[in-house]
C-alpha cells in the first residue's frame, strides 16, 4: 500500500507542477499549439489521482479492508484517467459534447478543465456517456462491459 500511496502523490506532484507551470506561462512555446488539449489530460489525471488516493483511504483507513488484489487498479487508473482528460477535449472540440446552450465570446477554457477533471475523476460515468454519444451518432453499439452493467 505504502508504494501505491508513494505512486499516487509522486504522479499528483507531477501533474501539478505541469498545470502550475502552465498557469505561470512558463512551458515551452513547442506546446503552444496543444496547450488546451494537453491540460485537459493534465487535469484529468489530477481528477484520477485525488480519486485513487481518497479511495486508498476509505479502504486502507475507513472500512479496514484493505485487499492488495487491487493494486493494478492504483497503477492503471490514474493513466486512464490522463487519458479520458484528453477525449473529454476532442469531444468538446469536436462539438459532441456540449457545455452550454450557447456561445459566449468571452468563456475561457474553464469549462474544458472543469469536465477533463470531472472525466478522470469519474471515468466509468465519462466512457459510458462517451458510448451513448457514439451510438447516437454513429450507431455504434455500447461495449460488452456496459451492457453488463446495465443487466
Amino acid at each position: 500500500m505504502k508504494l501505491i500511496v508513494f505512486y499516487l502523490l509522486v504522479l499528483l506532484s507531477g501533474l501539478s507542477c505541469f498545470l502550475g507551470l502552465n498557469l505561470l506561462g512558463q512551458l515551452p512555446r513547442v506546446f503552444e499549439p496543444i496547450k488546451v488539449g494537453m491540460m485537459c489530460a493534465v487535469i484529468g489525471g489530477i481528477g484520477g489521482c485525488v480519486y485513487c488516493l481518497r479511495a486508498v483511504y476509505l479502504n486502507a483507513c475507513v472500512r479496514k479492508q484493505w485487499d492488495a488484489d487491487w493494486g493494478p487498479w492504483y497503477y492503471i487508473r490514474p493513466l486512464v484517467s490522463i487519458a479520458c482528460g484528453g477525449v473529454s477535449y476532442l469531444f468538446l472540440r469536436a462539438g459532441l459534447l456540449i457545455l452550454e446552450s450557447g456561445t459566449r465570446p468571452d468563456s475561457s477554457e474553464l469549462g474544458f478543465y472543469a469536465l477533463s477533471f470531472i472525466a478522470g475523476l469519474n471515468v466509468d460515468k465519462f466512457i459510458s456517456k462517451i458510448e451513448d454519444v457514439a451510438q447516437a451518432v454513429w450507431g455504434i453499439e455500447k461495449s460488452r462491459t456496459s451492457s453488463e452493467k446495465q443487466e
